[in-house]
């Protein structure tokens, strides 16, 4: 029984990613382009499917494409520098949730103040949008 070539097409649809997707790792530099033969279709090795899986699961942990570039380059042995990157990304997480918290509680601020102000003219929402930092 023959195995079945690996074009990009069969890979993008083993993975879950659109082909445009593929290229455009190719062109990032997180994967390599086959070589094209003179003749069909480029074959892609059995590893680029692994290759991709880790950048969907880097990406779902929040890494961007240069992060996961540097994990790449990172072997299993190098622990301490790929939780040197874990932890800098697990601060900017901490930081960001912090941020929507206030986001939250300012937004709900100004629509309890909707709710109270709703027979005067000047809506608060309107009004703090409209003041100066």
């Amino acid at each position: 029984m023959q195995k079945k070539s690996l074009t990009i097409g069969r890979v993008a649809k083993q993975v879950g990613v659109n082909v445009e997707t593929i290229r455009f790792y190719q062109r990032q530099g997180l994967i390599s382009q086959p070589v094209k033969p003179s003749q069909g279709y480029r074959c892609y090795p059995d590893q680029v499917i692994e290759r991709l899986r880790f950048i969907q699961r880097a990406k779902a942990l929040g890494f961007t494409l240069a992060e996961i570039s540097s994990l790449l380059e990172l072997s299993s042995s190098q622990c301490s520098a790929t939780r040197q990157l874990g932890q800098v990304k697990l601060d900017l997480i901490r930081a960001k949730i912090a941020d929507l918290q206030a986001m939250e509680r300012a937004l709900a601020s100004l629509l309890t103040q909707c709710d109270v102000s709703q027979k005067h003219s000047d809506c608060p929402i309107i009004a703090a949008l409209n003041k100066e930092a």
